[in-house]
């Protein structure tokens, strides 16, 4: 029972399924998200242990990065949030894509002007 509890507790928030929402493209450090969602990242981080401790994502520790991806291990959770997910307007998260791929592009191309970035994000 606290299992289910915990699982819509994590689906109740808008913020948590934008997160879910980018995660189903793929894995994502932290700091993709918090680009993608314009929000700091204790805030970023909190959501993310909420999504943890309701079974719904993973995390994979590189270095001093963690890295997060949906967790599709268990067929109940992942039979609810593909239900939750496809019933998510794509207009939600469409700016939160459009900033991720922005951050993504400059990320990747490590130009001097974004060289900073090295220091607050993750490594490739």
């Amino acid at each position: 029972m606290q299992d289910l509890l915990n699982i819509f507790r994590a689906l109740s928030d808008e913020t948590r399924l934008r997160i879910l929402k980018l995660l189903e493209k793929g894995e994502l450090c932290v700091c993709d998200i918090v680009a993608a969602l314009d929000i700091i990242q204790p805030k970023v981080s909190f959501h993310l242990s909420i999504l943890k401790e309701a079974g719904l994502i993973k995390d994979r520790k590189q270095g001093k990065w963690v890295h997060y991806k949906i967790d599709d291990s268990d067929f109940f959770r992942r039979f609810l949030l593909l239900s939750a997910l496809e019933r998510i307007s794509e207009e939600l998260v469409k700016e939160d894509i459009i900033r991720l791929k922005e951050f993504l592009k400059i990320k990747n191309q490590k130009s001097c002007k974004y060289q900073s970035l090295e220091a607050l994000c993750c490594k490739s």
